[in-house]
């Protein structure tokens, strides 16, 4: 039985013990792998209409690569991450039927808030649903160039204008519990 033949609904909460937000970035050289930390998420989700709700809230202030010089570098020239603190993901509806029990491929679609600007997006998703908890994972590509940031290329160092995030996260799921959104 998938959930959009059930009429129950979803409140679900990101648990930022159990969630990952890691990032890509290729250049010429190596690739610049990095973190970000949740810092907070809950989801409201009618699976009878696909209808999503709610915020998944990433503390951008909290992101690193391992390398001091070139995280105050992306903090202080690319993320504006003092004057921008927080990178927000709005979900407003799943495409796809998710499974009341197992896994589910589906694609979410909502508002991507990053560098003070918003964006359309929508990011596959695998979803895996149990009794009282839920996991899901995402991967998608940001074009953080295009969307008003600056690339942090500089004569030797050629980097990519894309970067490549991966999301994983779960959370516990409180049944029939939310107000359609």
């Amino acid at each position: 039985m998938t959930a959009a033949a059930s009429a129950q609904n979803f409140a679900l909460q990101l648990d930022a013990q159990h969630t990952t937000v890691n990032f890509t970035l290729g250049d010429v050289l190596h690739t610049v792998h990095g973190t970000f930390r949740l810092k907070q998420g809950a989801l409201q989700f009618d699976p009878a209409s696909g209808k999503l709700a709610g915020e998944i809230i990433v503390d951008a202030k909290s992101g690193e690569t391992g390398n001091g010089m070139r995280d105050r570098k992306m903090h202080r020239e690319v993320l504006e991450s003092d004057k921008f603190p927080e990178i927000a993901f709005r979900p407003d509806h799943v495409d796809g039927a998710v499974s009341l029990s197992g896994k589910s491929t589906v694609r979410v679609h909502g508002i991507f808030s990053t560098h003070g600007s918003e964006h359309e997006l929508t990011v596959p998703a695998e979803v895996e649903m149990f009794p009282d908890r839920w996991k899901a994972a995402f991967h998608f590509t940001l074009p953080y160039v295009s969307w008003g940031m600056k690339n942090p290329s500089t004569l030797f160092l050629r980097v990519s204008e894309s970067v490549d995030i991966d999301v994983t996260t779960s959370g516990s799921i409180a049944r029939g519990s939310m107000v359609r959104p």
